[in-house]
């Protein structure tokens, strides 16, 4: 039950292996760089590197940062415009040599602190937002997941979408400090509060370790709380990802 998993992000692109049972990571996490075009065949190549490193010959589970469905590509997110309608699926495979599962990142994510971590004992509505080079969101009803729920393609005011304006990559871009930051993320949970009305929101990403530092510039009603697994959820999440193909 040792998966590999592995991360795709707009920075940087993540694997390790994983016991698929206990969501335990073996291996330490080992990072490239995304390819500065971000661009399929480039990428495919580092993925390709990922898994010389681990000298893996197995299933790979893939979170991947835009909308997926039945392994295809439908938007760009923050990459390259040929990513959409790509069968990402099918491109690693070949790649690789390897069978892939690929899902969204933000769902690989929630996958894994659903399962693994702070939402084991969550009940009812759950959003997951994922913070970091842009802002992902997973949603869960009742332990069952609801895949491609991207509320961070809401558009925002002169943004084409508001993680341009409250992403941990905004707040990296443009200096801010953690309340300047924290008052914009605040503003982003407001909508999804409006919107779609949860009982409970989890934040994670890397940024979830600094959570101390701009809590208390989240003024909503809904529970907000710090995902316990911080940057490894997208690769545990992935690697269990294969269980459910």
């Amino acid at each position: 039950m040792e998966v590999l998993g592995i991360d795709i992000g707009g920075s940087g692109i993540k694997g390790a292996i994983v016991n698929i049972k206990t969501g335990e990571k073996l291996t330490e996490r080992f990072r490239i760089p995304t390819p500065p075009t971000k661009k399929p065949k480039e990428m495919a190549k580092v993925v390709h590197k990922i898994i010389k490193h681990f000298n893996y010959n197995g299933p790979v589970g893939c979170g991947f940062p835009t909308l997926i469905k039945k392994g295809i590509c439908k938007t760009p997110g923050n990459l390259h415009n040929k990513w959409v309608d790509t069968d990402v699926t099918k491109l690693f495979s070949e790649t690789t040599g390897l069978p892939f599962t690929v899902i969204n990142d933000a769902d690989a994510a929630c996958y894994a602190e659903m399962n693994y971590g702070i939402g084991k004992d969550l009940k009812g509505f759950v959003i997951m937002i994922t913070i970091g080079t842009g802002l992902g969101s997973s949603a869960y009803l009742d332990g069952k997941l609801i895949p491609n729920f991207e509320l961070g393609q809401i558009p925002y005011k002169k943004h084409k979408k508001i993680e341009l304006w409250a992403a941990d990559s905004a707040r990296q871009r443009e200096e801010l400090s953690f309340k300047k930051w924290g008052k914009r993320l605040n503003t982003f949970l407001e909508y999804i509060e409006l919107l779609v009305a949860p009982d409970t929101i989890v934040l994670g990403g890397g940024i979830s370790k600094e959570f101390d530092k701009f809590s208390k510039h989240i003024k909503i009603t809904t529970p907000v709380l710090p995902a316990v697994l911080e940057n490894h959820a997208g690769i545990i999440g992935a690697a269990s990802a294969t269980l459910k193909k």
